[in-house]
């Protein structure tokens, strides 16, 4: 028997939740479920809703309320998840400002100067207060859209929680490059003292901008890609401990540098070739543990789900929008090391 419209929606925020690289992804009265399990069972229930052309035409209504709230419920969370040390996440009603209020502190060790990244499809700007400076950032729609052949989708080869996780997909490595366009934009506002740009890995000058940032009361985290990791080797290897050669061995780079906690930041690439790279390797960020979130990610209002019927094969695109904006405001308390052997083509 098919669940209810209620019970469906929670099937299908849990299992865009769970961990697909876990044991068990979810328990439930003393039962434990694998992330494949519960992926089949939203499989075989999205498909007593929309598993003929005949069922969706009569349910589209109640398979796209199932998609938006699903994606309203877990796109912010899991932003969070991935992004949350460097960025804080808010959402906020459709048609409400979506603003930050940085408190001024007159503590004498914070000497921390704040600019706002001017970046971004709507753009951004800024206002002051007498309480501090107030920030808004501006969203814009984004989408993303999955395409279902009208002979595959009666066939059975493509199905609704397919075509959900292609969408949740997309739509996360928009935020995720909006963030970069952000951060990429805010070298322009540091000083020269907290970037370093050179074709390699410099380890005295990766030290130095690490001091800069741990001068401001407490270490620096490095938030970097794999291949920025990868490169950061200290020169003199005949120093490594047996540890520090393990961990290298194990990982293929070092989780600490010098007491620096090192953060790898999900790469992926633009299109089935592998060719281009979503995320540019060369930059390598160093943002001081406990300060304030860089990034202000904000989310507005509700998803929107729409489909489309494309002339000829009928085929059909299911397209999702969802508002958001980013900005970074930055601090010279941060540093950015930008290795230009390694950007991205």
């Amino acid at each position: 028997m098919a669940l209810n419209k209620k019970d469906l929606i929670t099937l299908a925020k849990t299992t865009a939740k769970a961990d697909s690289s876990a044991k068990t992804a979810f328990s439930f009265n003393e039962k434990n479920f694998s992330y494949s399990q519960l992926s089949d069972t939203l499989r075989d229930e999205l498909n007593e809703v929309a598993g003929s052309y005949q069922l969706y035409r009569e349910n589209k209504n109640l398979l796209f309320t199932i998609m938006e709230e699903t994606f309203d419920d877990v796109l912010p969370q899991k932003v969070l998840s991935q992004y949350g040390q460097f960025a804080e996440v808010r959402t906020f009603p459709q048609g409400t400002k979506a603003v930050w209020t940085q408190k001024i502190t007159t503590n004498a060790k914070r000497r921390a100067k704040q600019f706002v990244t001017k970046v971004g499809l709507a753009g951004r700007y800024e206002v002051f207060k007498l309480d501090g400076k107030t920030y808004e950032v501006e969203t814009s729609a984004f989408g993303g859209a999955a395409q279902i052949g009208f002979e595959e989708f009666l066939d059975g080869r493509v199905d609704f929680a397919e075509v959900t996780s292609i969408i949740m997909e997309g739509l996360d490595e928009c935020v995720y490059l909006e963030i970069e366009r952000a951060l990429k934009a805010a070298v322009t506002s540091l000083g020269v003292n907290n970037k370093v740009v050179f074709n390699a890995f410099d380890e005295k000058k990766m030290d130095n901008l690490l001091q800069i940032v741990d001068s401001y009361g407490s270490k620096g985290t490095i938030y970097c890609t794999y291949e920025f990791a990868a490169e950061m080797v200290p020169a003199q290897t005949w120093a490594w401990s047996d540890s520090m050669k393990q961990n290298h061995w194990d990982n293929g780079y070092f989780t600490t540098y010098k007491g620096h906690n090192v953060i790898i930041l999900p790469q992926s690439y633009e299109d089935e070739t592998n060719s281009v790279k979503v995320i540019d390797p060369a930059y390598a960020w160093v943002i001081p543990s406990g300060a304030e979130k860089p990034v202000k990610i904000a989310f507005e209002g509700g998803t929107i789900v729409k489909d489309f019927e494309n002339r000829g094969d009928y085929s059909r695109e299911i397209q999702v929008y969802k508002k958001m904006g980013v900005t970074a405001i930055i601090e010279n308390n941060i540093g950015v090391y930008i290795n230009t052997s390694l950007k991205r083509q």
